[in-house]
């Protein structure tokens, strides 16, 4: 699935990062504290997050992901989407809830990172 797929099921809006359609995701993720980011996501998920704090950018950036998206309407401060530019890390929003994202993707064939291989 692509980012700009993912974008299309989630009904998002784009904060930062114009070219998605040739992002690749991997994976999905919901989640909102970044030790549990750190710790079970892998390389090119998509985070799903309810959290909008320049940490979670840096938590991206250490765990590789491919893209942020804000749920229940969020929207990061001015902080977290300069942090994001710098970084190249596509930041998304969207009006549902983080079970209902979640659960759109992982309809539409995204794996769930426990479900990795290799």
């Amino acid at each position: 699935m692509t980012l700009d797929e993912a974008r299309e099921i989630l009904e998002a809006e784009v904060i930062v990062g114009s070219d998605l359609q040739d992002i690749v995701v991997e994976m999905g993720c919901g989640a909102d504290l970044m030790s549990d980011v750190l710790a079970f996501v892998k390389r090119g998920a998509l985070l799903l997050t309810g959290l909008t704090n320049p940490q979670v950018v840096r938590t991206g950036e250490m765990a590789d992901i491919v893209g942020i998206c804000f749920v229940r309407g969020k929207r990061p401060p001015q902080e977290t989407i300069d942090l994001a530019r710098e970084n190249d890390l596509p930041l998304l929003t969207t009006e549902l809830a983080m079970f209902e994202s979640c659960g759109r993707l992982y309809r539409d064939g995204l794996r769930g990172c426990s479900e990795r291989t290799g």
